[in-house]
C-alpha cells in the first residue's frame, strides 16, 4: 500500500482507469470547534467509538462527498463503490471511482486538487441520534465538551479544513492528474460547530 508524506487519513490508488480511496475517521480524539469568541467558553468534540455504527450496521445510504455537497457524490453504498468499517480506533472507508466517474468535471477538480496537497481533509456529516444518552455535554477546565456517542452518519467529506485534524489526506497517485480545484464548501446538514 502506497501512503503520502503524513500519517493518518485517506489514500488515493488509481490503476486501470479507477481510483480507490481508503481514508480512516479516528474515534476518541478532542477537537477545538471554538475558541470562545463572543461567548468566552471554548467548545470542544470527541466522537466516541462506533458513534456512527448503527446507520453502517443496518447498511443505510452514506455517501462520500466532495465539501459536503450532495451535489458532488464521490461514492455511495447504494452504488456499490463505498464501503464503510466501523471498529473501535476509526472508521475506515473505502471507495472507488470508476473511470466513467473521473471524466466528471468535478470528480476530475477533486482528484486534481488532493494531488496537489488542496484538500486534506475528512469530515463526517451526520446528525445527533434520536436516543437517550446519544450526546453528552458537560462543562471542562472552562470550556463546553460535547462527546458524541450516538451519530446518523449520512456522508463523509473531503474537505479543505477539518474540524478534527488526525482525520488528514494523504496520498501518493500511481497516474499524474492535472486539473485545477474549483469546489466550495457547502454544509448540508445542520452541525453544532463554530
Amino acid at each position: 500500500m502506497l501512503w503520502g508524506a503524513h500519517t493518518g487519513g485517506l489514500e488515493l490508488r488509481t490503476e486501470g482507469g479507477e481510483t480507490r480511496l481508503r481514508a480512516t475517521f479516528p474515534y476518541g480524539r478532542e477537537t477545538v470547534l471554538s475558541d470562545g469568541g463572543r461567548t468566552g467558553m471554548a467548545r470542544k468534540e470527541i466522537i466516541a467509538a462506533r458513534a456512527f455504527g448503527a446507520r453502517i450496521a443496518a447498511g443505510d445510504e452514506i455517501h462520500l462527498l466532495a465539501g459536503h455537497d450532495f451535489n458532488k457524490p464521490l461514492a455511495s453504498r447504494s452504488a456499490g463503490t463505498l464501503e464503510l468499517r466501523d471498529t473501535e480506533a476509526a472508521l475506515i472507508i473505502d471507495a472507488t471511482i470508476s473511470a466513467e466517474m473521473a471524466s466528471v468535471s468535478y470528480v476530475r477538480d477533486f482528484l486534481s486538487a488532493h494531488a496537489a496537497g488542496l484538500i486534506r481533509g475528512l469530515s463526517p456529516g451526520f446528525r445527533i441520534a434520536q436516543a437517550s444518552g446519544a450526546e453528552v455535554i458537560e462543562e471542562r477546565g472552562g470550556a463546553l465538551v460535547r462527546t458524541v456517542r450516538a451519530g446518523d452518519l449520512f456522508e463523509v467529506s473531503a474537505v479543505t479544513r477539518p474540524a478534527y485534524p488526525e482525520a488528514q489526506i494523504e496520498a501518493r497517485s500511481w497516474t499524474h492528474i492535472s486539473e485545477a480545484l474549483d469546489a466550495g464548501l457547502v454544509r448540508a446538514l445542520a452541525r453544532w460547530r463554530a
